[in-house]
């Protein structure tokens, strides 16, 4: 049993140091099959978001879901702790318990406690170490207690940056591409003069921001399931747009620099892509059209009352189908798993900017 003990504790250890490792230290997407924090998100979010699914589509709804992000990293983190405290605590039990407990606990209790103690530097002194073994195990995790601690004090403001910049992105989309964002509005308020350098200049901004969001998310996929402050804004929409965009431009708008376009296009469906991958989902090519024909006749209608100049003909469109099928079944697979909804193509009826709609 004591051999039991001292490799069950150490393989504990390996995969849960191993495991926050590649969670928080390693800067690009984790390989280990064994992984508690894959396990536990793929456990936890499921009941989660089926509970969301039951409630109607809305504020309520949103400020429900945008608890698990923040919450599950608070759970697992905990849940570390517990791991390597339990796994410490075998080893001693391993050992023979050589500990000394004049307060009168006994048994794998008092290894656990000890171990509780020194992990999280209390230094109660009520339970001490009375082998060189148990010392040196007392030693070993009470640096480890210290070194947790660093990484979690730099990890949280690294979310925290990398969220800030995300949404401050997404922000400002809303002044130029409405609420919720959708590509006709993107380009009808950039089809005026200057709209053309401007339209440039945006699209390259979008390339990095997909550059950004694919290296942090890919990183730290936690912040994949946190959600924008306003209830028709998310980062899967904000990405889709650009896309749309994108597409429109490549099958044939005048006046936007197509090379942007191309550019922005095949980084935006890169990170589309990848982060499916990362977050466990299969791209989807059933549901509803989200551009059927009678929507592209009012999509060519709005463009043209807007000034946008968009070749018409079969072969625009069947461009732009080409385009879409290359990115969309991404795009939906991600919004079926964070229950984020996909931006329509045109404004909704009698839309308002949220910056309109703030209370004075």
């Amino acid at each position: 049993m004591a051999l039991l003990a001292i490799a069950g504790g150490a393989v504990l250890l390996v995969i849960v140091l191993w495991d926050a490792f590649e969670t928080i230290v390693l800067p690009r997407r984790a390989s280990f099959r064994l992984r508690l924090t894959k396990l536990f998100y793929r456990s936890v979010w499921p009941p989660f978001a089926a509970a969301g699914r039951r409630m109607k589509p809305g504020v309520p709804r949103e400020n429900f879901l945008s608890v698990f992000g923040p919450l599950s990293l608070i759970v697992l983190l905990a849940a570390w702790a517990v791991f390597l405290v339990f796994g410490f605590a075998l080893l001693q039990w391993g050992f023979g318990s050589h500990l000394s407990s004049p307060g009168g606990i006994r048994g794998f209790g008092a290894d656990v406690y000890m171990s509780g103690t020194n992990f999280f530097t209390l230094g109660l002194g009520d339970v001490v170490p009375t082998t060189a073994a148990a010392r040196i195990l007392t030693i070993v995790e009470a640096g480890m207690g210290f070194a947790f601690l660093a990484m979690v004090i730099g990890y949280l403001p690294v979310l925290s940056q990398a969220f800030s910049r995300r949404e401050s992105a997404i922000a400002l989309l809303d002044a130029r591409a409405g609420s919720p964002p959708t590509a006709a509005e993107l380009l009808r308020r950039h089809a005026a003069d200057g709209g053309s350098e401007a339209m440039g200049v945006l699209l390259n901004d979008w390339e990095r921001w997909s550059a950004e969001v694919l290296e942090s998310h890919i990183s730290y996929p936690v912040l994949a399931f946190y959600r924008s402050q306003h209830d028709n804004q998310s980062w899967v929409a904000a990405l889709t747009t650009i896309l749309d965009t994108c597409a429109l431009v490549i099958s044939g708008i005048q006046g936007v620099p197509p090379r942007a376009a191309r550019l922005t296009f095949a980084m935006a469906r890169h990170a589309l892509a990848d982060l499916t991958s990362v977050l466990g989902a299969r791209p989807r090519t059933d549901g509803p059209d989200r551009l059927p024909a009678s929507e592209l006749e009012r999509l060519h209608a709005a463009l043209a009352a807007s000034g946008v100049t968009w070749g018409s003909g079969a072969a625009c469109d069947e461009r732009l189908g080409g385009l879409r099928r290359q990115y969309e079944p991404y795009a939906r697979a991600l919004s079926e798993l964070l229950l984020m909804p996909l931006p329509p193509w045109l404004p909704p009826e009698g839309a308002k900017d949220n910056w309109e709609n703030t209370s004075e």
